[in-house]
C-alpha cells in the first residue's frame, strides 16, 4: 500500500488556517496546534462578541438620553412611558443622535411629548 502525504489538501487546510491568524504573534500564527486553538478560539470571541455590541451600543444610547433628559428635568423611564403613549416611533439610537447634535430639537421632542403624557 502506498503512503500517503496528503500533499495539496494538507497545503490548503494549512494555508487557509494561517490566514485565519496573520496578525498572531508567539508561534500562534505559524506552529499548527497553537494555530489551531487560538483561530478557534478567535472565533469564539468574534461570536460572543457580536451579541455583546447591540448590548452595549444599547446602554451607550440609554446613557446618553439620560443624561439630555437631566437637562430637560424628565427621567429616562417617564420619557420612555410617554413616548410610547404618544406613538412617537424614535429608537434610542436616533434619539441618543438627536441629543447630541440637535439639544434645541431633542428639547422640543421631549416637550411635545410631555404634553402629550398622562399626568400623574
Amino acid at each position: 500500500m502506498p503512503r500517503a502525504k496528503r500533499g495539496t489538501k494538507r497545503r490548503t487546510r494549512l494555508k487557509k488556517l494561517r490566514e485565519r491568524a496573520s496578525g498572531f504573534v508567539l508561534g500562534r500564527n505559524n506552529k499548527t496546534a497553537r494555530t489551531t486553538e487560538a483561530v478557534d478560539r478567535a472565533g469564539v470571541y468574534a461570536y460572543r462578541d457580536r451579541r455583546a455590541k447591540k448590548r452595549d451600543f444599547r446602554q451607550l444610547w440609554i446613557a446618553r438620553l439620560s443624561a439630555a433628559l437631566g437637562g430637560n428635568d424628565i427621567s429616562y423611564s417617564r420619557f420612555i412611558g410617554a413616548l410610547k403613549v404618544a406613538k412617537v416611533r424614535l429608537d434610542r439610537k436616533v434619539l441618543s443622535d438627536i441629543a447630541i447634535k440637535d439639544p434645541a430639537g431633542f428639547s422640543a421632542i421631549v416637550n411635545e411629548v410631555r404634553a402629550m403624557a398622562p399626568k400623574n
